[in-house]
């Protein structure tokens, strides 16, 4: 998938598609590993047995996830973007879905998912605190979510020289935290059990309800 710009159906910048899971960089694969790592201990930890994946991109992550705890059900939500749908069409299994749906607004019970996630998606949106409680509303435990760390994501895309002229902030980031701020912010929607950083960004496993 080559790098572009995605926008909202309102045209806001969203955020950018690269293939970061199937780049042949050197660099962004070990970048990568200790991302999939960090990730992959949280949801060791968390063990669910059903996963609602908000803002789920081409799903790769998410297919992951639902051949892991099959036959538990995994359903994966986005935005409307036909490049994203096609990847769903190419890969499809019994436990799982994809759904067009605003992180804003989740179609789902209370409590429905056992995991609610939000993989590198709070970034993006105008009013982290409405996606958080919607996640909340529909997870009857758990909350997987990672961010850019910032300060140092803005100066990692500077010394690669990119994104100058807006000091480093990647199109389509419109909140920023580091590792203490998002734990602050993830404690008002429930205890942080378990955080990992790895390079450059922050991940927190979250018990809702406590």
């Amino acid at each position: 998938m080559s790098a572009r710009l995605t926008t909202d159906d309102r045209g806001v910048v969203t955020g950018n598609t690269y293939d970061k899971y199937g780049s042949g960089n050197p660099v962004v694969r070990r970048l990568m590993s200790g991302f999939h790592r960090g990730l992959d201990e949280l949801f060791r930890e968390a063990a669910p047995g059903s996963v609602l994946d908000v803002g789920c991109g081409e799903g790769f992550i998410t297919r992951q996830w639902a051949a892991r705890i099959a036959p538990g059900r995994v359903v994966g939500v986005d935005l409307e973007d036909s490049l994203l749908q096609a990847e769903w069409n190419r890969s499809q299994a019994a436990n799982l879905d994809y759904r067009v749906m605003q992180a804003e607004s989740l179609a789902f019970a209370d409590g429905e998912f056992e995991m609610v996630s939000a993989i590198e998606v709070l970034e993006h949106v105008e009013s982290p605190a409405r996606v958080l409680e919607e996640m909340v509303r529909c997870s009857s435990r758990w909350l997987l979510l990672s961010v850019p760390r910032e300060p140092i994501w803005r100066a990692t895309n500077l010394a690669r020289g990119a994104y100058w002229g807006s000091m480093g902030n990647t199109p389509g980031h419109l909140n920023h935290w580091s590792s203490r701020s998002f734990r602050e912010l993830l404690g008002g929607y429930g205890r942080v059990v378990a955080t990992r950083q790895p390079f450059p960004w922050t991940m927190a496993l979250v018990e809702t309800g406590a």
